[in-house]
């Protein structure tokens, strides 16, 4: 026995349970959530069910007992109430955490899926609490409930005893029932930024006299994508592989990432279609450990960087960049267009896929970079419009030399122009209205309003009553923007008289009863029975037959064959 208990002694705990948060101030990246349960203790206004998501590693779990020993915390003398700076060393918050509180229990969703694992929480809840102020339950993983275990737990949920306290954690938010989320206080945990990680892990290298290199600590921090778990996981891994000393050698070569200057040099003979050192570059990484999907993948990250560069040139200041990418971002920003950097985003994007169907990985890889590097250099379409402009008669010399006030004035007399129509008569402005392609407008003028009178300046007109209220408003800003001079429109009473459609319609009917007089038409008529005209349209005929009069139509027949 006494030999178990020393191997348990001497058992080595990772760093990411080791340094474990035990209170909140040690809670990093959380300020909101810690802001919040300040002040719902403070006030005695603790809800009884919170729900906590984000990606993994950034804190649910361990938020989750802190909140239950904040609710449950005793104070070293046993009389303290709920606070949100638990002292650690009642029984309670002991007991809490080392994970063996009777009256805080955990449940993993996961293995405990079915309605039947409920329905025993549900039945203990109803007891009141053996030892602490508060029971609570945490359920890590919520989200893989089953429905029907979702559905059991509702009620309760709505309606606790006082003594209950729910604490869910997930990472799948979407996937947990809204009527589950409308029950519970929700706090989104963010992803830990690089310098919070690069901080932590400075502290607890410190803590373990472990000396270190700053560019390995900076990469863990990126690889670990906003997650101390998985940093610490491989802090923790760089370690034991580094023998105690962290070189960023062996963290590049332990991720299989590529050099960050050989990358960049890689990126800079790309833009300048060099595909010698271009594949010499790749192979040369590709040797020494680094993965054809990790140097494609910082490949666009490069891209990414100095496009926003490019953009918000502030961003160069970043503590993120070290000083030989700034150099390179600073310069390349300034050779590279932004239509160039989306063409080479675009086509590395691609390349992702590309990669995971070839036989060959570096082969894909170096077709990808073939392809940016030729096409980098080819100009964009704007780039051959202009060129082929300047080759071309299109503009004439007194345009190219034309100053940019000449410009702006002769928008402005352009404007001006447009500005100055004149409306006489109704089928002016019909003729404005095709023109410029204001169907709504037309439809309108012809077929819900018939007008009395028409002429510059002023209109009088019965309108439909199932016209739009804003329909008279509309008409008169287009008329006084579009003739520059005041409108005023009279609205009469009365029914809808005849319409501009109507006319035209009564007109096509008159010509269609003309038309069917000719004799051909009608004979035709009359051999076809239920045949009808239905278009006549305008052409230049002067003679149709010798015993025919002259007449400048043809016609159009439909022909409707008569059911036996």
């Amino acid at each position: 026995m006494e030999m178990v208990a020393e191997n348990k002694e001497n058992q080595y705990v990772v760093l990411a349970r080791k340094y474990r948060p035990q209170n909140f101030e040690d809670l990093l990246g959380q300020d909101a959530l810690v802001q919040t349960l300040t002040n719902a203790i403070q006030n005695n206004r603790l809800h009884h069910a919170y729900i906590l998501t984000g990606i993994r590693g950034v804190g649910k779990t361990t938020t989750a007992r802190l909140i239950a020993r904040a609710l449950n915390c005793t104070g070293k003398d046993g009389l303290g109430g709920a606070t949100i700076h638990p002292c650690g060393e009642c029984d309670n918050c002991k007991t809490i955490a080392q994970g063996r509180h009777m009256d805080v229990m955990e449940l993993d969703a996961a293995s405990h899926t079915s309605v039947a694992d409920i329905r025993e929480l549900l039945d203990s809840a109803r007891y009141a609490p053996t030892n602490a102020r508060y029971k609570v339950y945490i359920i890590d993983e919520v989200h893989m409930l089953s429905n029907g275990a979702f559905n059991a737990l509702l009620k309760t949920l709505e309606e606790p005893p006082a003594h209950v306290k729910f604490i869910f954690a997930t990472t799948e938010i979407r996937k947990v029932p809204v009527t589950i989320l409308s029950r519970c206080q929700r706090f989104d945990l963010q992803r830990l930024s690089v310098e919070t990680l690069k901080s932590l892990f400075t502290k607890i290298l410190k803590n373990e006299n472990i000396p270190t290199e700053e560019e390995a600590l900076d990469i863990i921090a990126k690889s670990a994508d906003g997650s101390a778990r998985d940093g610490l996981s491989l802090l923790d891994q760089s370690i034991v592989l580094s023998n105690g000393d962290i070189k960023t050698d062996v963290v590049k070569k332990m991720l299989g990432l590529a050099d960050r200057t050989q990358t960049l040099t890689l990126f800079e003979n790309l833009i300048k279609g060099d595909m010698d050192k271009v594949l010499s570059n790749v192979q040369e990484q590709y040797t020494f450990g680094a993965t054809p999907l990790i140097i494609l993948q910082d490949l666009i990250n490069i891209t990414h960087d100095i496009a926003k560069v490019k953009i918000v040139p502030n961003f160069l200041n970043s503590t993120n960049f070290s000083e030989i990418e700034r150099n390179v971002f600073s310069a390349l920003s300034s050779d590279c267009s932004l239509a160039i950097l989306s063409k080479i985003w675009q086509m590395l994007i691609k390349g992702i896929s590309e990669l995971n169907l070839a036989p060959s990985s570096v082969e894909a890889l170096e077709m990808v970079l073939l392809r940016v590097a030729y096409s980098a250099s080819l100009p964009t379409p704007y780039e051959l419009l202009n060129e082929v402009k300047k080759n071309s008669n299109l503009i004439s010399a007194t345009e190219e030399k034309q100053t940019a006030f000449e410009k702006k004035n002769k928008v402005e007399v352009l404007y001006n122009q447009k500005a100055c129509e004149s409306f006489y008569t109704v089928d002016d402005f019909l003729r404005y209205l095709e023109k410029n392609k204001k169907v709504i407008v037309e439809y309108s003028i012809k077929n819900d309003i018939s007008f009395d009178e028409f002429k510059d300046g002023y209109i009088k007109m019965h309108i439909n009553q199932n016209i739009g209220q804003d329909f008279i408003l509309n008409l008169h800003k287009l008329l006084t923007d579009t003739t520059g001079k005041k409108w005023e429109i009279d609205i009469l009473q009365g029914q809808l008289g005849e319409t501009i459609a109507d006319k035209e319609k009564t007109k096509v009917e008159a010509k269609t009863k003309n038309v069917a007089e000719y004799p051909l038409v009608k004979k035709i008529l009359e051999e076809f029975k239920g045949a009808k005209i239905e278009t006549i349209i305008r052409k230049n005929i002067t003679e149709l037959a010798p015993s025919e009069p002259e007449f400048t139509s043809d016609i159009s027949i439909t022909y409707f064959e008569e059911e036996e």
